[in-house]
């Protein structure tokens, strides 16, 4: 599941950016640096974009965010308040998505 997610992932984006469209390619670039450390960890911006996404309901945005969560070091505790502040924001039509994201992170936690 990890892999084929990852895999299309790659292989749609490389697509996207073949296409040299610079509005595109600025908009990756800075989703990219938009993520890096400042004021606030690489960690913290990564769990705020995991809120962010399953509050908006973007399962291949959840599965993006906690793949880097996962090369974070973030931990299943951590994880699990993410998923409980996002469900009290975003209300009982996270749920499914939560169940998704668990299924991910289960997946996730047992390649290590």
């Amino acid at each position: 599941m990890v892999e084929e997610f990852n895999d299309y992932r790659k292989k749609m984006n490389d697509r996207i950016l073949g296409q040299d469209n610079l509005v595109l390619k600025r908009f990756f670039s800075l989703d990219n640096q938009a993520y890096q450390s400042g004021a606030l960890s690489e960690k913290t911006k990564e769990l705020l974009g995991l809120v962010a996404s399953m509050v908006l309901r973007c399962d291949d945005c959840i599965k993006y965010h906690l793949g880097t969560c996962y090369e974070l070091g973030v931990t299943t505790e951590e994880v699990f308040e993410v998923f409980s502040i996002a469900n009290l924001v975003g209300g009982s039509i996270c749920i499914p998505h939560t169940r998704r994201a668990v299924e991910y992170w289960d997946e996730l936690m047992g390649q290590a």
